[in-house]
């Protein structure tokens, strides 16, 4: 056995120390899974090591907010991050480089599973319509 192998090893086991604080830190996740999560990204890092990973193993995984609970009326969790949004498009781009369709195939969502919080529409929509927007057609202009 080389000498090698035992630093390797305690790289591997620091790094999965440092990525599943970051990850608790910013993210909420049940005190029972964060076991699972370590041994999760210590085989995932360990693999990468090896070579031994599939693209499977590294995308397969759960959402880190039951899909159930993801759409409350004030707000909508991503199912990448457990961020809390009104809005759910701009982030997906942005941070997980998603589009609304491709993030509902991920997570075999409905096709009309909301991007937008329900209240916060709700109340988008009162301000078009306060704002003449959506209702009847006004009377035309004439030619100029």
């Amino acid at each position: 056995m080389s000498t090698t192998e035992p630093s390797a090893d305690h790289k591997i086991i620091r790094l999965t120390g440092r990525i599943v604080s970051a990850y608790v830190t910013n993210n909420r996740i049940d005190r029972l899974k964060v076991g699972e999560l370590v041994g999760n990204v210590h085989k995932v890092l360990a693999g990468l090591t090896s070579g031994d990973v599939s693209e499977a193993s590294v995308e397969a995984g759960q959402p880190s907010v039951p899909i159930k609970r993801s759409v409350t009326p004030d707000y909508i969790s991503c199912l990448e991050c457990g961020m809390r949004l009104k809005m759910l498009k701009r982030h997906l781009r942005t941070h997980h480089n998603l589009t609304p369709q491709e993030y509902r195939v991920k997570w075999a969502l409905a096709h009309d599973y909301p991007m937008v919080a329900p209240n916060y529409a709700e109340r988008r929509s009162d301000l078009a319509r306060e704002a003449g927007l959506g209702g009847p057609p006004t009377k035309a202009r004439g030619r100029r």
